[in-house]
């Protein structure tokens, strides 16, 4: 068999729908692993006979059959040789729509109409070999996510599967960091709501994270929340912030800044006094589980505790809502006397959670300059010249703390400083 090339994958997906490629993968098929490192291939990896292309270090990947040998998604058997098809590796995979290849002719293959089900917008597995893997329970809701636009739904044979998955305890078996990578990728997507929405609608959310599957059993006021549950407006808010900031961190803060209202007891709802201070232990809990990295979990860690405050600084009338020692320990609490950078952060969390609201998607969120012009004002004070005051120690700390106080006091007299 003389050795034939394919682009295959998300390449030809997005090509059909439109979408902007970045990245190349390729197939090969009638080649053997000593044939592509002949040809000055780099091989990669120990368990898959993948190379990297010596100028463009793009992938190619030598056809292969796959079969379960174990638990999770390690336990393969991995099979590549030049005998191996097209028509078999393309089965190995998790989509119809990723199933596809196109040739140098530019003639797509698809021998799994991913063509059809791309062009009927439906996510449907290639194979049951689909079950092998429960990694593909994350990443069919992820592609979910970011195919939203084009509203993909789930195949009812494949959300069963995924269902069936999840009952049998599979997912156990994924390690902490790959789910942790699988949720880095869905928080660069436009609407990552679609991923947990996917999630809980195969119950693997009440797997993953049941922290959020909880918060769609607990009701909120009307009056401040006419979407609902704090499910929904945690969904709402994690859209809000993707739209505000590409930054991650931003974006995992709102995932999980209300978690909190899961531990209210259910004599006090709608209400949910305090849930910011109850919500910091289950997040530390979620963190600690999927070793989110130290910078991630503080930032998450600042909006829990801080945005109930942050959103009272300025009341319905527009006028101060907290004290000066209040104003004082939310600036101090988020880094606001050491540049502003971790305060803009939580404050464009803040922002997403105002607007993750029905009919308050598109209202204004004038706590944001209020906030970022009172710590520019706190942070006039001299320490050089509380020093030459004759202050020492600990007293030094008292003294700056005393002067930003009258520093934040002066500013709230002041309608026009904000």
């Amino acid at each position: 068999m003389s050795k034939q090339v394919y682009l295959v994958g998300g390449a030809v997906r997005d090509t059909l729908l439109g979408i902007e490629v970045y990245d190349h993968d390729w197939v090969v098929v009638g080649a053997t692993a000593q044939a592509m490192l002949d040809d000055g291939f780099e091989q990669v990896g120990k368990d898959f006979p993948v190379f990297l292309h010596p100028k463009s270090k793009e992938e190619y990947a030598l056809a292969r059959t796959e079969r379960k040998a174990g638990v999770g998604y390690h336990g393969f058997e991995v099979q590549a040789s030049e005998t191996v098809t097209l028509e078999e590796d393309l089965m190995r995979r998790d989509l119809t729509i990723n199933a596809m290849a196109q040739a140098d002719s530019g003639e797509i293959i698809d021998p799994y109409n991913g063509q059809i089900d791309l062009q009927n917008r439906v996510l449907r597995h290639v194979s049951l070999a689909f079950a092998e893997d429960p990694l593909r329970v994350l990443r069919v809701a992820r592609f979910a996510a970011k195919l939203a636009r084009f509203n993909f739904t789930l195949h009812p044979d494949t959300a069963k599967l995924m269902s069936d998955m999840t009952a049998s305890g599979e997912l156990q078996a994924l390690t902490p960091e790959r789910v942790w990578q699988e949720l880095v990728k869905v928080l660069n997507t436009n609407q990552p709501s679609v991923f947990f929405k996917v999630l809980k609608q195969v119950g693997a959310l009440a797997v993953l994270f049941p922290e959020i599957e909880t918060l769609y059993a607990v009701p909120q006021s009307p009056k401040y929340h006419p979407e609902g549950d704090v499910g929904t407006h945690t969904m709402m808010v994690l859209d809000a912030a993707s739209k505000l900031s590409r930054d991650i961190e931003i974006r995992f803060a709102a995932l999980v800044h209300d978690l909190g209202k899961g531990d209210t007891p259910s004599n006090l709802w709608p209400s949910h006094p305090d849930h910011e201070l109850a919500g910091l232990p289950i997040l530390q809990k979620l963190c600690a589980r999927y070793r989110v990295p130290k910078s991630t979990q503080q930032l998450a860690e600042k909006v829990t505790l801080w945005h109930g405050l942050i959103h009272k600084g300025l009341n319905a009338q527009g006028e101060p809502g907290i004290n000066a020692a209040e104003y004082l320990s939310v600036l101090q609490a988020c880094q606001a006397f050491k540049g502003t950078a971790m305060l803009e952060k939580v404050l464009l969390a803040c922002e997403a959670d105002s607007k993750g609201r029905l009919g308050f998607e598109q209202a204004p969120y004038p706590q944001t300059a209020f906030w970022l012009a009172m710590a520019k004002a706190a942070n006039q004070v001299d320490n050089q010249a509380i020093i030459a005051q004759g202050f020492k120690g600990a007293e030094i700390s008292a003294a700056i703390d005393a002067k930003r106080l009258e520093l934040i006091s002066e500013f709230l007299k002041h309608k026009s400083a904000w």
